[in-house]
């Protein structure tokens, strides 16, 4: 099970970032807060404080379009937001 899927890279993320020294990541639906701060220790190299989570429903769309109705739905996530010991950071740009 890949814990991780991708960060959240925002303008709100990033302030939170600057300011608390807190980062998020869009997660696996079934990890729990223990599996995230290991997964996170391993790949970044830090020391995770605090992980919070919140999981998103998929809301359902409709758009009225000149063939129709469409309806569709957005996709449910989870999401983590881990604060790191003062000193440590993630830098997501290193590799660009």
């Amino acid at each position: 099970m890949e814990i991780l899927l991708k960060p959240v890279v925002t303008e709100k993320m990033t302030k939170l970032g600057d300011d608390f020294n807190c980062y998020g990541f869009i997660v696996d639906k079934r990890a729990n807060k223990i599996q995230i701060k290991k997964a996170i220790e391993e790949m970044y190299g830090v020391t995770v404080e605090v992980v919070n989570t919140m999981r998103y429903v998929g809301k359902s769309k409709s758009r009225y379009t000149r063939t129709g109705i469409i309806t569709g739905k957005t996709s449910s996530y989870k999401k983590a937001i881990i604060t790191l010991v003062e000193g440590d950071k993630i830098d997501f740009y290193s590799n660009i």
